[in-house]
């Protein structure tokens, strides 16, 4: 299983200039047969943009397990442009923990259910330096959706990332924990919570079983609930500042950093902090950040509290819905 484990992280042998997503990507189309390429390859205003999910199920788009090692890593090389390298990183452990899912669930070696080459690579439009184009990475408790516009990354949302375990119980990577500092910073927060704060700041007793905006294609505006960041004290900000940085530093520190100026432009004394569950590690619980464009959801509820679910919205700008409506309109005219 270690060997298996390190497939990923060892398997990119090359780099590309991390501005040019586009060359990166049509340098892997280039590598595709023409029936491979048929499957990965779609128009950009393709129904299928928006289909997607983070649960074992039928997909469209190429698999890992049906590419040969060159092709790969030509996946790979734009999966490591799309992201920082923890959000790289971050992103390899979650594939490869599908090995550790299948032996806790007693599957048989060869068991493709639970498989890290069962993740689907899909490219969206004609990927180029001067168009709109993006690009999916998708499977089980990774759902990754990407929007590029000359040179430039302007969406990555809906983004998912999950864990199932949520921390390795058993084996040689006993102790593992690949959504950590989600979970900790989460609960430092939750429990510096003053008891008048607590009224505000911790919405239900017991924990919704799920992610409340699921996959839906547009991401459902919550009633704001939670305490709000102008409400904390200095070292609470700086707690709710370090979470964010978290779910927004996963993505090219270009991105990153036009996200975070975006989420502070429009208010970070609107940003909220809501927690449900338990305030005790190991029993259900749930929080969500939320302000006026953001919604940032975390979910440890199944399994026995050991099976991690978060994602994050742009409610403005997922799927890039910002940057197209302006090339539409401006093409209509």
């Amino acid at each position: 299983m270690e060997k298996q484990l390190f497939i990923f992280c060892c398997v990119l042998q090359f780099h590309v200039n991390a501005q040019d997503a586009a060359s990166a990507a049509n340098a892997f189309l280039g590598l595709l047969d023409e029936k491979s390429k048929a499957t990965a390859h779609y128009v950009l205003d393709d129904p299928e943009r928006v289909n997607w999910h983070f649960v074992p199920r039928e997909r469209k788009g190429v698999a890992f397990k049906n590419l040969t090692p060159p092709q790969r890593e030509g996946a790979l090389a734009l999966l490591k442009i799309s992201l920082s390298e923890k959000g790289y990183g971050k992103a390899n452990e979650i594939m490869a923990n599908e090995n550790i899912l299948r032996e806790v669930e007693g599957r048989a070696a060869g068991d493709t259910y639970r498989d890290p080459l069962n993740y689907y690579v899909t490219i969206f439009g004609d990927p180029s330096p001067t168009k709109t184009w993006g690009w999916r990475l998708e499977g089980h408790h990774l759902a990754i959706n990407f929007s590029f516009d000359h040179r430039q990354l302007v969406s990555s949302t809906p983004t998912f990332w999950g864990s199932n375990p949520g921390i390795v119980r058993d084996g040689p990577f006993k102790g593992k924990e690949m959504l950590k500092s989600e979970t900790d910073l989460g609960f430092e927060l939750a429990n510096s919570l003053t008891e008048d704060q607590r009224k505000t700041g911790i919405i239900a007793e017991t924990a919704p079983v799920e992610i409340i905006t699921g996959n839906k294609r547009n991401a459902e505006v919550l009633t704001p609930a939670g305490l709000l960041y102008s409400a904390m004290n200095d070292t609470q900000k700086k707690q709710l500042t370090q979470l964010l940085d978290v779910f927004v530093q996963r993505y090219e520190l270009g991105f990153s950093k036009k996200l975070m100026d975006k989420i502070t432009k429009a208010g970070i004394n609107n940003l909220s902090f809501a927690w449900a569950g338990s305030l005790k590690a190991g029993t259900p619980n749930y929080y969500r950040i939320q302000g006026p464009m953001l919604l940032i959801e975390y979910d440890n509820t199944q399994n026995n509290a050991n099976h991690v679910h978060t994602v994050v919205r742009d409610l403005t700008n997922d799927f890039a819905d910002d940057i197209l409506k302006e090339h539409y309109q401006k093409e209509h005219h």
